[in-house]
Order: structure tokens, then sequence, then C-alpha cells
């Protein structure tokens, strides 16, 4: 990973590495939306800015500090942009482009740095410390339209993570599913930009505690396509430890359970993980529904580096 930061940042000029290597302060961590806001809700330079050489580099990064599976980690991010491509033929505003990467410290084997990347419909936060991964989110991720087909390739880079939930939900009983009913709705996620730290004070739902082993494995495969954002090894690290933590874990959903119509909605919550699934109504594909979900975790959003009231 460092490496490739390394090579990535050979190819810029000096104005260019001033644009990529910023403080690792709470304001540029905390720079990220789901909105095509560009520059003026994030930090770092624009893809579109780059030479093709150096996007070759920086797409290494990502590649490189992301997992390896099907649509999940890197080959989700490139079917993410793909999208934002798809968007920008029909609407303005949108394009892969338009999308904006630093490091918050220096990249490095030791000390404290992180990986910030995103645009539309993508924020990637990956925070190091000591040559390991400290902390994996806040990751927020949607898609629109939910798929899409392209010069003869079919994309749908969110189907594994509702197909997951939508797995998990199903294999409730009528009982199950009356404790894991909340009683609000939501047209979006909770826990979007700018609502860093504001996890309610009290779990809702049922508890995963309460299921079969067979229920309770299908709560751990819905939890993995977010996990796997992060490079395998430490998906696997984290995914453990979310399993261990699977007894004092809730899941609870508002809307129907088809995860199909505006309003559906879908929550894990942990000891650590957090994880919302929102079905929305579509902006630019207006007959369609599109995506937005987020995982974050109540002790290592941003490498835990943050104390937020």
């Amino acid at each position: 990973m460092v490496t490739a930061a390394d090579a990535f940042i050979a190819t810029l000029d000096d104005d260019q590495q001033s644009e990529v290597l910023l403080d690792f302060t709470e304001a540029n961590a905390t720079a990220w939306s789901n909105l095509p806001c560009g520059s003026t809700c994030r930090v770092g330079i624009e893809f579109s800015s780059l030479t093709d050489d150096q996007l070759t580099a920086a797409k290494a990064v990502i590649e490189a500090a992301t997992g390896t599976g099907a649509d999940t980690g890197y080959d989700q991010i490139t079917q993410i942009l793909a999208a934002d491509d798809y968007l920008g033929e029909t609407a303005s505003g949108y394009g892969s482009g338009n999308y904006y990467l630093a490091f918050l410290g220096t990249p490095s084997t030791d000390g404290t740095w992180q990986l910030h990347f995103g645009g539309h419909h993508l924020a990637l936060n990956l925070t190091y410390k000591d040559g390991a991964v400290e902390g994996s989110t806040p990751f927020f991720v949607g898609v629109e339209p939910t798929s899409f087909t392209e010069d003869g390739t079919s994309y749908a880079p969110l189907d594994g993570m509702h197909d997951a939930m939508l797995s998990m939900l199903e294999s409730l009983s009528d009982d199950e599913l009356t404790d894991a009913k909340l009683s609000e709705s939501f047209s979006d996620v909770l826990l979007g930009p700018d609502d860093d730290g504001d996890f309610p004070e009290t779990k809702e739902g049922l508890q995963v505690s309460e299921l079969t082993d067979d229920q309770q494995a299908l709560v751990l495969a819905a939890i993995k396509p977010w996990v796997d954002v992060a490079d395998d090894d430490t998906a696997a690290s984290v995914l453990s430890g979310y399993e261990s933590d699977l007894d004092d874990t809730y899941i609870s959903y508002s809307g129907t359970t088809a995860l199909d119509t505006q309003g559906d909605y879908v929550r894990i919550d942990g000891p650590g993980v957090w994880i919302e699934f929102v079905v929305q109504d579509g902006v630019v594909y207006t007959s369609q529904v599109h995506y937005h979900t987020v995982y974050r975790d109540h002790d290592t959003d941003y490498g835990g580096e943050f104390t937020f009231s």
C-alpha cells in the first residue's frame, strides 16, 4: 500500500502534491458526502485533473488498499465509478472524473495516516496505524440506477449487499419480524455525512442471540460485503471480531422486507458494527429506485482518532 502511494506521489508535481498530502485533521477526515458536490464538500486532487499515467497510479493505490472479491472492494468501487459515468450521459455533474483522492498524513509503515477517496455515491476512509489498518470506516456506497449495461458489460454493484440483507430478513419468522420492526420511517441512512458519532443510545430491533445458528450465519453473511471493502486480511480479521459480537448485535428494518420500494430500510447494529441499507426513489432515473448504504464502526471510525459529541 505504501509502495503504491509513494509511486503515485512521485508522478505529481509540487502543486499537485500539495493537493494530495494533507494533515490528518477532523475537518479533512470528515470532508465526504454522498452528493455530486465536488470540491465544495471534499478534499484532495480531482481525478479529472490527472494525466493517464497519474490516474493509473492513483487507481493502483485504491486497488492495493481494498478487497479483491467480486462486487466488493476494488471491483465494487470501479463499478460505482462506471455508474457515475453512466449517469453523466444523462445528467450534468456526474462522472468518474469528479472523484477526489487525498492522503491525510504521510503514507508510511509507522505513524497514523488515512487514505481518503470519494465522490458521488462513494466515500472510502481507510485509516492506517503502524503499518496496519486501524479503521475501515466510514464507508458510504450507493448506486443509481441499481443495474445498467454499458458497452456490453452489465453492472449491479450493490446487488450482493442487497441480496445478503434480503436473505437475512427472509429467514425471520412472523414473530421475529415483529420484534425487528422499527417504529420510525427512513428516507435515507441515519448516519450519513456530517452525522459522525450520532449512534442511537439504545439498540433497537431483534437481538441476534435469539436466532438459530443458520440465521446467525445469514447475519454474518450480510455484514461481509461491507467489511470486504478493506484488504482481504483486514476484512477477515474485522469480520471475525464482528462474529464474536453477534450475540450482542441487533437487526431491524422499516418499510417492507422486499427492499424494493422507497423507504425500505434495514440496519445491523452491534458493539462495533453499524450498517444501514435504504431504498430510495431515483433522482436521475425517476421511474426506478436507487440504493444508499453506510458502514460505520462504533469504535474505529476514522481509526478512532476523533471524539464526536
